[in-house]
């Protein structure tokens, strides 16, 4: 039997890497990142309602391409830090919810087996994040910069989205961080702290976050070869 599965896409960055403009909203290969971010998970009958948090900029006048997603597509207000949209989207998903992916507003290329590997574990009661391994060795240095510790790479997993939890885990983290004054940066790590373990499965390699200019030349080429 299939979870009944909502989706919380915090979208309420200003982009300061990209010029102060809202990220999201930047077009890649002709349409909104947004939107491309959006399409997977439209497309999946699981997914029964989607919550994407804007700035309040943004949220007071929405791009006219986000009205005909409603329904399925719930525009609500971001705050100033991602773990106050994300708690935002949470609130505005259906109350019968049972899994929730938190994914990134600029991860345009996330594929259908790596949806369906984060809802599967979340639906067995498991907090998961997408992940791969890493393939360069990593190096902690000081405040000088010199090599203190060489973590064994065998270990070292790089987190992606989405992240996928049981919707009661993850909103009664939120709301034990509301009252205990905690900033959530990361969705995984609050549930962590609440006590719940949390696991990896694997990611896919072209799930790239696009952050920086430089990654949209990366993502319109693999655009170009899709």
């Amino acid at each position: 039997m299939n979870p009944r599965v909502g989706v919380v896409i915090p979208a309420a960055g200003v982009g300061r890497r990209m010029g102060g403009r809202p990220k999201a909203l930047l077009e890649l290969g002709g349409q909104p990142l947004l939107r491309r971010t959006l399409v997977p998970f439209l497309a999946d009958p699981r997914v029964v309602r989607i919550a994407v948090a804007l700035g309040p900029d943004v949220h007071a006048s929405p791009p006219d391409w986000l009205a005909p997603l409603a329904p399925a597509v719930r525009v609500v207000k971001g705050g100033a830090r991602r773990g106050d949209s994300v708690h935002a989207g949470l609130l505005a998903l259906d109350s019968d919810t049972e899994v929730v992916l938190v994914h990134d507003a600029a991860r345009p290329f996330v594929t259908r087996a790596v949806i369906d590997r984060t809802i599967a574990a979340a639906a067995e009661g498991r907090c998961v994040i997408a992940a791969v391994p890493a393939v360069d060795t990593v190096q902690e240095v000081d405040d000088e910069r010199r090599i203190v510790r060489t973590p064994d790479r065998s270990r070292l997993w790089l987190a992606q989205t989405p992240q996928a939890f049981p919707y009661a885990i993850l909103i009664d983290a939120y709301e034990r961080a509301a009252r205990d004054g905690v900033s959530a940066t990361d969705d995984a790590a609050l549930v962590a702290r609440y006590g719940a373990p949390v696991h990896v499965v694997q990611g896919d390699a072209a799930n790239l976050k696009i952050t920086v200019p430089a990654d949209f030349m990366l993502a319109e080429a693999l655009l170009a070869k899709a």
